[in-house]
């Protein structure tokens, strides 16, 4: 893995990179880049696959993505963290530890989120009586 220094080289190399298309601060869909035809098919026929399996960080992912931009570019970028996943365990010569299905939930900060809910809920013009439950 000496060849690629960094995981977005060889996710550029790979060709599955997010396309990058901004103008006039407004962020637009752009295409992948130009890359290795045959490595990019099977990484989205990985990502397929991983959307189907149960309680794993990947089928989160895919599965958080494909409600907001559709189920083939959430496949592309399962993809993309599937080759920056393996450029990792290459680089530093470890083991794949999944982060949970949780991880999107866990990874909130719990407080910021409980005040954004009440501020809503008060916008909506109901008043909020917080009490710890055990």
């Amino acid at each position: 893995m000496s060849r690629f220094p960094t995981a977005a080289h060889l996710a550029s190399w790979a060709g599955v990179c997010p396309g990058n298309n901004i103008t006039g601060g407004k962020r637009r869909t752009a295409k992948t880049t130009k890359g290795s035809p045959w490595l990019g098919e099977i990484l989205v026929e990985c990502a397929w696959g991983t959307a189907h399996v149960r309680n794993s960080y990947l089928s989160a992912q895919f599965w958080r993505l494909a409600r907001r931009v559709g189920k083939k570019k959430a496949a592309v970028a399962v993809g993309h963290s599937i080759l920056v996943i393996c450029w990792h365990l290459l680089t530093n010569h470890c083991d794949y530890d999944d982060l949970g299905a949780d991880w999107f939930t866990r990874r909130t900060d719990t407080d910021r989120h409980r005040d954004h809910l009440i501020r809503q809920l008060q916008a909506l013009g109901y008043g909020v009586n917080l009490t710890k439950l055990a």
